[in-house]
């Protein structure tokens, strides 16, 4: 049972290794190093352990949810504790300890800003240890526990836009409600939802996925362009499957979602917000929730989907699924069916 003290280091590693496990989505590198950055001013977030919570201890996420593309999201730090403030007032017991949605870009240090605004205790945990495109996918299978009652507020946006949201019901309405908020706020919103048991977490989560993507960052970090490209697919136990230019590249903003597809040295990948497929002359190399992620080839800095651009010189890493830390989600064909409605290609046949 251990506790860790997170500085400077530890926060920059872990916004760069949360890049690489968002697989294309998961926000943005500066906003996340801005976020971590102002959680270190104001305070000494410590990162602690799953087992250091008793079995009935209540955990919440935090997350943030919409199109990372959008042109007028806004979203400011006293939104990510504000959600939290709200979520707190409408429970009728003590929250024991917050954690993140899935790793990424911005969601990896989601939580510390929260954890040292309020007090309470940040665990070394995720829903999922990747990033994925929707809601229930980061509900830790709550969508199969019968009579579960889903509690989440979001709030974001600004002038016009800006919006304070609560829902209490049913996962996917509450779900499907808060990516709607989440369009109305100008694209992107911060959420605190669905009140679970430390036990629940640890059966259908991912523990260690902060410090794993600590980890993936510092091997990132210790190296420079194609070695750190090298480094860090050897520590996940993948491998670099391409490089080259960006010939071609759609994008768009779809029910809150940026979806598109983008081709580099004769591969095509399919995005929903996270890439979705990896495929070469019809072969298929890789299906979420494999890893797919972009690198530019001179700097290793990981190129989110919604950063894409035609010229780019990049890098793409695959990863197999049974190397990273997922969650039960990632094995519920009900929730990753709609995949295959959004990308319009066959995911489920080589998931399952």
């Amino acid at each position: 049972m251990t506790s860790i003290k997170l500085d400077e280091r530890m926060m920059e590693s872990a916004v760069f290794g949360g890049a690489i496990l968002g697989g294309g989505g998961g926000g943005w590198i500066e906003e996340g190093l801005q976020i971590g950055r102002l959680a270190l001013e104001l305070g000494s977030p410590e990162l602690r352990t799953i087992d250091q919570f008793d079995d009935n201890d209540t955990f919440v996420t935090v997350s943030l949810v919409g199109a990372p593309g959008a042109k007028d999201k806004f979203l400011k730090p006293i939104h990510y504790a504000r959600s939290l403030e709200m979520l707190a007032r409408g429970l009728h017991k003590p929250i024991s300890a917050i954690h993140t949605n899935e790793n990424g870009a911005g969601t990896t240090v989601n939580g510390w800003l929260q954890s040292v605004m309020t007090g309470i205790p940040l665990v070394d945990f995720a829903c999922n240890g990747r990033a994925h495109p929707t809601g229930t996918m980061g509900a830790m299978n709550l969508t199969e526990v019968e009579d579960y009652v889903s509690h989440q507020t979001a709030v974001g946006g600004k002038d016009d836009n800006y919006l304070e949201f609560s829902i209490t019901g049913s996962l996917g309405k509450a779900a499907s409600l808060i990516r709607k908020a989440s369009i109305e706020a100008g694209g992107l919103v911060a959420v605190a939802r669905n009140p679970v048991t430390a036990a629940y977490a640890r059966n259908n989560g991912a523990p260690g996925a902060i410090t794993q993507a600590i980890e993936v960052g510092e091997a990132l970090l210790g190296a420079k362009g194609e070695a750190a490209i090298a480094a860090v697919a050897a520590k996940l136990g993948g491998q670099v499957a391409a490089a080259g230019e960006v010939t071609d590249f759609e994008i768009e903003t779809v029910g809150g979602f940026d979806v598109g597809t983008v081709r580099i040295d004769g591969f095509e990948m399919t995005f929903w917000n996270e890439y979705m497929t990896l495929e070469k002359g019809g072969e298929r190399y890789a299906t979420f929730p494999d890893l797919m992620m972009t690198l530019d080839v001179k700097t290793a800095k990981p190129i989110v989907t919604a950063a894409l651009k035609k010229g780019q010189q990049l890098a793409i890493i695959v990863v197999p699924r049974e190397k990273l830390l997922l969650s039960s989600t990632m094995n519920n064909k009900k929730l990753l069916q709609p995949v295959e409605d959004i990308i319009k290609k066959p995911v489920l046949d080589y998931i399952f």
